[in-house]
């Protein structure tokens, strides 16, 4: 076995220049049995079971202008929508018959949609739906915020950090946005008391193994309860429309690092994942991911959440499909949890 994998394996734990080292290397690993040791860290926490959460697309419209987000606010192409509190709730019970225990709320940093309003469908949420868990994700605000929305009683918060690297970070986002602000937001959110998600895109411009060791340094210094990583793919109405995508391949092996990392960590196999490869999911899941989100929001709405091209929203990474995803999971000696899926120790 690779030293510095065995050493991660035993101490959960590397220094930069060790993560600089292993991640540029990466591809020469042995991914048997990479994957094997992930996808056994996987079941000894959580066994069989992956979490299902139910995905709502609140809003496309978004003030900030991030190069690689097809929702920016610079992409006239897009066919901008909010979703009335009355849509959200319907979302909510049809996923709730279904079996969902999670609800996912999530949408671009809308001006047009006041805190209160969102603490007011989270309220909503929980009042109708009281054992089910609330996760949010609508970027950067101030701790007054986040904490408005915890005492309404959301209990989830996902930010992908996108790097940890700070002439990184600049590369893909605009100057008004800045990574020691984001990563703020991140400890603020911890300290309220959320369980709180980071992560970054695979293979986005301008990322090298010197940036990615920043990421895994970022993620075994901050501990998040979950972690969210994906394959960039370029949007054709955003300024990196024409570069090429993140990897299969890196995608899963970063997957099953964090894992290994982090072995309690909630760790979602993201619908892009599933977009790149007809069976991303699953190879995702056996990679050590135990947390997959079908989308609940209404099917007209799905194609303007254009984060990036091509996106899967008919298949059964949709909700109504929740039969044919357990066939998947079963294919792969997995089941469908029908509980909230909570951090373990929360």
């Amino acid at each position: 076995m690779d030293e510095l994998l065995e050493k991660l394996i035993e101490e959960h734990h590397l220094s930069r220049e060790e993560w600089r080292a292993l991640l540029a290397r990466r591809r020469s690993l042995d991914q048997a049995l990479l994957f094997g040791r992930a996808e056994a860290e996987r079941r000894r926490w959580y066994g069989d079971a992956i979490y299902v959460r139910g995905l709502i697309e609140c809003t496309n419209i978004c003030k900030n202008n991030c190069l690689y987000c097809g929702i920016r606010r610079g992409n006239p192409a897009v066919s901008r929508y909010r979703l009335e509190r009355d849509t959200i709730l319907d979302c909510c019970a049809r996923g709730y018959e279904w079996g969902f225990r999670t609800f996912v709320l999530q949408g671009g940093e809308d001006p047009g949609l006041s805190p209160d309003q969102i603490a007011e469908w989270v309220g909503a949420i929980k009042a109708n739906w009281p054992d089910c868990a609330v996760t949010l994700s609508f970027g950067e605000y101030e701790r007054s915020v986040y904490q408005l929305w915890f005492d309404a009683g959301a209990d989830r918060y996902l930010l992908r950090h996108e790097t940890a690297d700070a002439a990184h970070y600049a590369m893909l986002h605009p100057p008004e946005m800045a990574l020691g602000h984001r990563l703020d937001c991140l400890r603020t959110l911890k300290e309220i008391g959320y369980q709180v998600g980071a992560g970054f895109m695979v293979g986005s411009p301008g990322q090298t193994p010197d940036t990615l060791a920043a990421d895994f340094c970022f993620l075994q210094e901050f501990q998040p309860h979950m972690v969210g990583i994906g394959p960039f793919i370029p949007q054709k109405d955003t300024p990196f429309g024409g570069e090429t995508a993140g990897t299969l391949e890196d995608t899963l092996i970063l997957l099953a690092l964090v894992r290994l990392l982090l072995p309690r960590v909630l760790l979602p196999a993201t619908t892009a994942l599933g977009t790149i490869h007809p069976q991303g999911r699953e190879l995702g899941i056996k990679a050590g991911a135990n947390v997959v989100m079908p989308n609940l929001s209404p099917p007209a709405t799905r194609e303007k959440y254009t984060l990036y091209d091509h996106k899967l929203c008919t298949g059964e990474e949709a909700a109504e499909h929740l039969a044919g995803l357990k066939r998947r999971l079963a294919s792969i000696g997995c089941t469908v949890a029908v509980h909230r899926g909570d951090f373990p120790g929360n």
